[in-house]
């Protein structure tokens, strides 16, 4: 969404070395799975790149399926900001909303 753009942009601002954020999933949590994001110097040999806006977005290839037509966006609210991911795919989320499985 635009304000995950944003925030990727203003967040590398920062991080000249980095040239993008990479989003993956890892098993963790009372039902599964869970979403990693970390800075990124260099695109992976298997990483999927999504570049909107001028902000690139790698997905690592073992979440490529598990991603796929998700959409990532940066909420923002009085008590707390993070990035949001409506995945279509979900089939279950637990209480905390901490973890998913497909």
């Amino acid at each position: 969404t635009p304000s995950a753009v944003q925030k990727i942009k203003q967040l590398l601002k920062d991080k000249p070395e980095h040239v993008g954020m990479k989003v993956g999933v890892r098993t963790r949590g009372c039902n599964g799975l869970s979403y990693t994001l970390e800075y990124t110097k260099s695109k992976g040999d298997s990483d999927e790149e999504v570049v909107q806006d001028g902000v690139r977005v790698f997905i690592e290839k073992k979440a490529q399926l598990t991603l796929l037509g998700t959409e990532m966006d940066y909420v923002e609210d009085k008590l707390s900001s993070e990035f949001v991911f409506n995945n279509p795919n979900i089939k279950g989320t637990c209480g905390c909303g901490e973890s998913f499985n497909i």
